[in-house]
Formats: structure tokens, C-alpha cells, sequence
């Protein structure tokens, strides 16, 4: 089979994927007691900030918990760390450590909890004998595969602990996702949650947590700034839940988020510590009062696209006249094309690279524009972007560059004697 070729069932799972967005369900409104609820609400600091709409995009370490496949979808490895307090001294946390594979499958792990505060214990007759509380503890393994190029598939198999004041129990469950890009910018997603288990056992009665199916869709916009998604989930007791939200970077370093999680408004922002580390705020508004969520990801190493100019200001009349851009990229698959864009302070290209392949280790600028003609003194901003033979485009982070021809700057004292 030839592999560019796309399989004729790739249409059909997408009319699948869609369908099962509008699938019909009733159910109960309240989803109070239901088993592993905590779990199946268990949002992130960015993804409450989208309403918890995140099957269609998943592309971050905690991303496994709505749909395994989004781990394809990254690019580098990334530990990312979440915390929360809830209602009644109710506190969440979520460690998560993501490897995005090329010939391998892509690898992840998370570890989220919830720990209750302390409830008083009483007898038969409604005498205090002392306290206990509530902790959950989920141990997740995840696994994805590019299957065909716009194609994904990926499973996570996980571990269930729970305990009550003496009582704890273990239990062992699997999910299952799936997402196709439609096109370049649209995708769609669907995940099967507790398809095998977990199934547990406190005293005498076995709780299993029910199936639920999450169907959902995402679109970005302005090159990839902008983000929109909607999800339907579906599941025994609360029956149909209604999520979207968005997510629009106003400057490289920011980001602000809006979103409805069924019933109720969210938002939030991130901001890049620098290139590699992020901060996360997430806010939701609930019947008890308003959560917060704080987070903090930190990326290195797996695919990437960098570029940096050397020196980061020169002078095409002095001494110094050219800058040297240093390149640099890796990606899932072999590199088919790359570019280095030069934009000037009206967001316009002044100057373009490229070329077919791998890109050099270096290109020099002697601070000239397309017309051949010197570009004026100021700042210039660049990137290195490269597509690889599957059309996933890499892009580096956004650097300034500076032409000066006004010679040194500064002021020279003067002694008078």
C-alpha cells in the first residue's frame, strides 16, 4: 500500500467522529455520587479556562486524561504540574510527563489526586467518634500512533485507588481515542472512557465507572494563534454535558482564554516565563462558589525549530556587517521545506530564506531587503519555520534582531581640571 495514500475508511471515522457529537441521550441532571466522577470532571488550569473542551486538541501531558491520541500532537517531552482548592479544605493536584515518539509511539504518565478534608465520624446513635476523609488516586499509562499522516490513535491504561476513613480499594481500567485533522487547521476527536474497568470495592458492593464517550471538534486561526473547540460528552447519570471555549495568544509570551463548561462561564491566561516554561490560570464558577487553578509546564528536548541571529545587532557600515542566523531543526519526519521569515515593526516580510531539505546550520543577512536595497535602522523580528513530509510545520520562537548604523552610543565624560 502506498503510505501517502489515504485508506478509504479515513472518511467514514470522521462521519463517525461527528455523529457520535450529535449521538441523542438522556439522563439524569445531577451526577452527584456518581463512581469516579472526580476523575471524569478533572479539568486542567488551560483546559477550564476552554470550558473543558480539550478532546479535539489534547496536545499537552494532562491532555491523555480527555483524549490519549493528542500526545501525537506534541512535539517536545514536557512535565507539567497542577494544583487546585476546592470546597471544605478539598485540595487537587496533577503531575503529568509526556515524550512525543517518531518511530516509537508516543509516551506519557500522569498521577492526579483529590484528598478531601476531614468529616466527623459518627455511631448509630449520632455520637462523634472522630474523624476521616476521603483521597482518589489515579496512576495513568499512556500510548499514541500516527497510524496515517492526518490520522491518530492512542490508549491509556490506568490504575484506581480509593479509600475511606479504613476502607480502600484498587481497581485497574482502560480508554481508547482517536483523532484525524480534517484539514491543516480543523480537527476532530472522539475518546471511549473506562471501556474495560475500573471496577472497586469498598466493602461488599463492586462500583464500576461508567462509559463515557466524548466527541468533540477544534479550529484554529491567524496562523495558529487563535483557537476554538466545541465537545459533547455523554455518560450514565449526567447524561449530555456541553463544552467549548477559546483560546487566542494576544502576544507571543500571553495568552487569554474563554470558555462554558455546561451550565456555567470559565476563563483564564498563561504566560511564557520564557520560550520554554509556562505559567497556567484557570477560574470556574460552581453552585458551592468560584475554583482557581494555577499551573506551571516546562518543555525541552524532542522536535523542534530554532533559529538565532549572531550578532543580535550589527551594522551594515561598520565593522560588523553582516548577522549570522544559526539554525537548527528536528522533526517527526523528514524535513520537506524550510523558511526564515524577516518581518519589520509593521508585521510586513522584509526578507525571506529558503529552501528545499534540511536547512543549513547557518544563513547571513547583510541587512538588505527582497529589492536589494538597505532596510532603515530599527528592530526586526524572525522565525525558522520547517514542514516535514508530513505536513506538520515546526515553528520557532519569535526573535529581535537590530540595525544600527548610527555608530557607538553613549556619552564621553569631560574632567575639567
Amino acid at each position: 500500500m502506498n503510505p501517502n495514500r489515504e485508506p478509504r475508511f479515513l472518511p467514514l471515522l470522521t462521519a463517525l467522529a461527528l455523529l457520535s457529537v450529535a449521538l441523542p441521550a438522556t439522563g439524569q441532571d445531577l451526577s452527584g455520587g456518581t463512581p469516579g466522577e472526580w476523575l471524569s470532571r478533572y479539568t486542567s488550569a488551560r483546559t477550564v479556562g476552554m470550558g473543558g473542551s480539550f478532546v479535539a486538541t489534547a496536545n499537552e501531558p494532562l491532555g491523555m486524561l480527555w483524549n490519549p491520541a493528542g500526545l501525537t500532537r506534541m512535539n517536545q517531552n514536557e512535565v507539567h504540574f497542577e494544583t487546585a482548592r476546592l470546597f471544605e479544605d478539598t485540595a487537587l493536584h496533577g503531575v503529568s510527563f509526556a515524550m512525543p515518539g517518531r518511530s516509537l509511539p508516543s509516551f506519557g504518565v500522569s498521577v492526579v489526586a483529590l484528598r478531601s478534608g476531614a468529616f466527623e465520624k459518627t455511631n448509630d446513635l449520632n455520637e462523634i467518634q472522630g474523624e476521616f476523609n476521603e483521597s482518589d488516586m489515579a496512576f495513568i499509562f499512556s500510548t499514541s500512533k500516527n497510524v496515517y499522516k492526518r490520522l491518530s490513535l492512542g490508549a491509556n491504561v490506568k490504575v484506581i485507588r480509593q479509600a475511606i476513613d479504613e476502607f480502600d480499594a484498587t481497581g485497574v481500567g482502560a480508554d481508547l481515542g482517536v483523532l484525524f485533522d480534517v484539514t491543516p487547521t480543523f480537527r476532530v476527536g472522539t475518546s471511549l472512557l473506562n471501556v474495560a474497568g475500573p471496577s472497586l470495592t469498598l466493602r461488599d458492593t463492586a462500583e464500576s465507572y461508567p462509559m463515557e464517550i466524548r466527541s468533540g471538534l477544534s479550529m484554529q486561526f491567524l496562523d495558529g494563534r487563535g483557537l476554538v473547540s466545541a465537545e459533547l460528552d455523554h455518560s450514565e447519570g449526567p447524561g449530555v454535558t456541553l463544552r467549548g471555549g477559546s483560546e487566542y495568544w494576544v502576544h507571543p509570551s500571553m495568552a487569554l482564554r474563554a470558555g462554558y463548561d455546561d451550565t456555567s462561564p470559565t476563563g483564564g491566561f498563561s504566560y511564557r516565563v520564557k520560550p520554554d516554561m509556562r505559567f497556567d490560570y484557570g477560574v470556574s464558577s460552581h453552585e458551592l462558589g468560584v475554583t482557581h487553578r494555577v499551573g506551571i509546564s516546562y518543555r525541552f528536548g524532542g522536535f523542534h525549530a530554532r533559529s538565532e541571529a549572531n550578532p543580535p545587532a550589527f551594522s551594515p557600515l561598520g565593522a560588523q556587517a553582516v548577522t549570522k542566523f544559526e539554525l537548527k531543526a528536528y522533526a517527526k519526519a523528514d524535513i520537506d521545506k524550510w523558511t526564515l521569515e524577516i518581518h519589520d515593526k509593521q508585521d510586513q516580510v522584509v526578507r525571506q530564506f529558503s529552501g528545499q531539505g534540511q536547512p543549513p546550520s547557518h544563513v547571513m543577512w547583510d541587512g538588505k531587503g527582497e529589492s536589494g536595497l538597505p532596510l532603515p535602522d530599527g528592530l526586526y523580528t524572525y522565525a525558522l519555520t520547517v514542514e516535514d513530509a508530513e505536513g506538520a510545520a515546526l515553528i520557532a520562537h519569535e526573535r529581535i534582531v537590530e540595525i544600527t548604523t548610527e555608530g557607538p552610543r553613549g556619552s564621553i565624560p569631560v574632567v575639567v581640571d
